[in-house]
């Protein structure tokens, strides 16, 4: 049985059904997006101070909440997007 045909997760949580997928996609794309990009916007701005951690979670925290809605918006039309460049498989 290989990797992909396992019924759980790495710490043993059952996984979702294959219809959670749009979903899930762009969660976990604007949990590490928003992660990376508010980690090098905070360091940029205040350097690496004492308040880096909470100017930084804040900072993730507020860009996340704007993130994932509007991921699940355009990525629509990112698909379409995509598919009119690129020719299919």
């Amino acid at each position: 049985m290989n990797a992909s045909n396992k019924s759980t997760t790495l710490f043993g949580i059952p996984k979702l059904p294959a219809r959670y997928g749009t979903l899930v996609m762009p969660l976990l794309l604007s949990i590490f997006m928003t992660c990376i990009v508010s980690l090098i916007s905070t360091l940029k701005s205040i350097g690496m101070s004492p308040q880096l951690i909470s100017k930084w979670l804040g900072a993730w925290g507020v860009s996340w909440l704007i993130a994932f809605p509007v991921l699940l918006l355009v990525l629509p039309v990112v698909r379409k997007a995509t598919a009119a460049l690129v020719r299919a498989a």
